[in-house]
């Protein structure tokens, strides 16, 4: 069993910035790729940024520039430095920790306000 858990949401104006964390836990040797995702209302979950084990990085263009991701493997722990918020990054954000399957967090919700 593995569990995955947000942290780091909440309301920040324009411009502003916030840090979420995602830590994943349970019967885990060693996690691959994490990342995360966000979904808005009406909208369909769409990739934010991931990581492998080795430290590469892919990134959402919409993001690229303003967020940076980073891992502790140790921790088995993810970050997402997100800077320049914008009204459009409102939305609820997921983390995905690939072990031998997927795993989802539950979601933290970041709102932006303009």
């Amino acid at each position: 069993q593995v569990q995955v858990v947000e942290s780091g949401g909440g309301l920040v104006q324009a411009g502003g910035s916030l840090r979420l964390s995602c830590a994943a836990s349970g019967n885990i040797f060693s996690v691959n790729a994490m990342g995360w995702y966000r979904q808005a209302p009406g909208k369909q979950r769409e990739l934010v940024a991931t990581i492998t084990s080795g430290g590469y990085t892919n990134y959402a263009g919409s993001v690229k520039g303003r967020f940076t991701i980073s891992r502790d493997n140790a921790k088995n722990t993810v970050y997402l430095q997100m800077n320049s918020l914008k009204p459009e990054d409102t939305a609820v954000y997921y983390c995905k920790a690939t072990v031998r399957y997927d795993y989802w967090g539950q979601g933290t919700q970041v709102t932006v306000s303009s």
